[in-house]
């Protein structure tokens, strides 16, 4: 009867629970379900991003109006299209299609660096009384404005673009901020009701 070779056996074996590891391990690292990018069909994205652990950064007014601001500023530059927004103390949603020659990733990206550095500027410039209130609960100020990532669903119909702006104007309310959604000027409500908004915003088409 051949005898098996002990050293081979256990090699093997290695190898094998190696394999495994590794397969475990890659799975471990997936980009999380609703992250997944999906661009070049001619669809609008529907945007969802938080401020850092989802504190409330944005919650003052002009916070919120320096954000439009700045949102203004990079349509203008890369020729997106605006077709909903709503800003929350914590978090943003926005409806925009892809600029040319450029993704929904890179606009953010740059929005995001924009609206830090000015916040983060007029945080430093603020009393003292007045610094702490952003980062109540935290043993100090956190080095990021915003949370890593954010979320992009494909909107590809007229009735998902109307689910999205319903959705995005009904938060504040939702929330318990407001009564209506009129009440709440950092969304594309008014726009959509012949009013003015702060942010005149772009036809879908």
């Amino acid at each position: 009867m051949p005898r098996v070779p002990v050293l081979g056996t256990w090699v093997i074996g290695c190898f094998c629970v190696s394999r495994v590891f590794l397969f475990i391990l890659l799975q471990s690292v997936e980009m999380p379900t609703g992250l997944k990018r999906i661009y070049g069909r001619g669809h609008l994205h529907f945007l969802t991003f938080s401020c850092y652990k989802r504190l409330p950064f944005l919650k003052s007014s002009r916070a919120r109006e320096i954000f439009l601001e700045e949102l203004g500023r990079l349509r203008s530059e890369f020729g997106f299209r605006v077709i909903g927004y709503v800003v929350m103390p914590e978090h943003v949603h926005l409806l925009v299609n892809e600029p040319p020659g450029a993704t929904p990733s890179i606009v953010l990206h740059r929005l995001k660096l924009r609206v830090a550095k000015r916040l983060r500027k007029r945080r430093r410039r603020a009393p003292t009384s007045q610094l702490l209130l952003p980062f109540e609960g935290c043993k100090e100020a956190p080095r990021s404005f915003w949370q890593p990532r954010f979320h992009d669903f494909n909107v590809y119909s007229a009735g998902k673009r109307a689910e999205k702006l319903h959705y995005m104007h009904a938060n504040p309310v939702k929330r318990g901020l407001v009564h209506h959604p009129r009440e709440w000027p950092w969304s594309s409500w008014a726009f959509y009701h012949g009013q003015n908004a702060l942010l005149a915003l772009d036809t879908a088409e």
